[in-house]
């Protein structure tokens, strides 16, 4: 078959497969064999004619197109349930560290705390062809664990599990983070407990520390009481009588009372709570939350908090990920990370 000159391309217009193989006398077959290095298959005349086009033309080959021939995208989907949660971001980029230094793309899908999208965000990234999923998802209903059997990709679950999903699980240990956080305050002195939660609505890690904490208050009774307020968003009223009967049951026994904050966003609320009351942290009531936002510090005397590994654990869950998708067969593994307490004013006895 001969060949023939090829024609420049018009400004802006890249080359595609089809020009080489015109100009170098050969089928698109021919030239996808020399761009996945199967030279062996050519001739070294064919060879040479091909790659005598590709440089003629500038053509520069898809990277998507490539890793989709070969049946790998070099793409992870990762799906949180909230992008808002500072939580879900920190532990995105440790994952997407992570999955960059080992050459792969994250694509991420925010399900807005809708449970009901899991199912549609794990369909429309499978659409993207990702070679895996990420999840860090409320955890209600089977959408997920039924789009991921369906999608037949490994998949990594942080944070919260999901009933009936075999994956492996990466997330904060609970249980051990939530027995540090009761033995500084039982140990500061406090011992009238209020635990402060997002509704748990069966997600996982809010039943996980409000079983924790209840464990925490049994295993040191009477000394210590403590009871579990679900917070709603909003309800900035019920959350005001929630604090005021901490403060009223604490008086009456004569104790001291602290609130424990089940994440960043439960803090943030009764931080307004308290300045709405016009109380002060450390000295109505004693304050310790999960997760350490970068403005802990800067609230009244400092907020006492229990930072999360969140860096390790989004590099962990993406190792995994990747362990899998280089071949690893083994059971579905579960890694617990210790958290870290961080000390500050609020869960300090002041003088009232």
């Amino acid at each position: 078959m001969s060949t023939r000159a090829p024609r420049p391309k018009p400004a802006g217009q890249r080359a595609t497969i089809a020009d080489v193989a015109a100009a170098a006398g050969v089928s698109k077959a021919t030239v996808s064999r020399f761009l996945n290095h199967r030279e062996r298959l050519l001739s070294p005349d064919i060879a040479t004619r091909v790659e005598t086009a590709i440089a003629a033309l500038g053509y520069s080959p898809s990277p998507m197109a490539q890793a989709l021939s070969r049946g790998k995208s070099r793409l992870i989907g990762l799906i949180v349930a909230d992008i808002t949660n500072p939580y879900s971001v920190a532990v995105l980029r440790g994952a997407e560290k992570a999955c960059q230094d080992a050459g792969y793309l994250v694509m991420l899908f925010n399900l807005g705390n809708e449970s009901g999208r899991e199912r549609e965000a794990i369909d429309a990234l499978a659409g993207y062809q990702v070679d895996g999923f990420i999840l860090n998802t409320l955890g209600r209903g089977a959408g997920a664990v039924d789009a991921v059997a369906l999608h037949g990709k490994p998949a990594v679950l942080v944070d919260r599990r999901h009933a009936g999903m075999h994956a492996d699980f990466v997330s904060l240990d609970n249980a051990g983070a939530m027995a540090q956080v009761c033995e500084h305050l039982r140990g500061g002195g406090w011992r009238e407990l209020l635990y402060i939660t997002e509704p748990q609505k069966g997600v996982s890690t809010r039943r996980e520390r409000a079983a924790a904490f209840h464990d925490c208050v049994t295993a040191h009774a009477p000394q210590v009481k403590g009871e579990v307020f679900e917070s709603e968003e909003g309800d900035t009223a019920g959350l005001e009588a929630a604090l005021r009967a901490l403060h009223q049951r604490a008086r009456r026994g004569r104790r001291q009372a602290a609130v424990i904050a089940g994440n960043a966003v439960v803090t943030l609320r009764v931080a307004a709570a308290m300045t709405q009351l016009g109380w002060h942290f450390g000295r109505e009531l004693g304050f310790v939350g999960f997760d350490d936002p970068e403005w802990a510090p800067l609230i009244g005397p400092g907020l006492t908090t229990l930072a999360q590994p969140t860096d390790e654990i989004g590099r962990a869950a993406a190792g995994c990920l990747i362990e899998r998708l280089r071949g690893l067969e083994c059971a579905a593994r579960q890694r617990l990370l210790p958290g870290e307490l961080v000390v500050r004013g609020s869960s300090s006895l002041h003088a009232p």
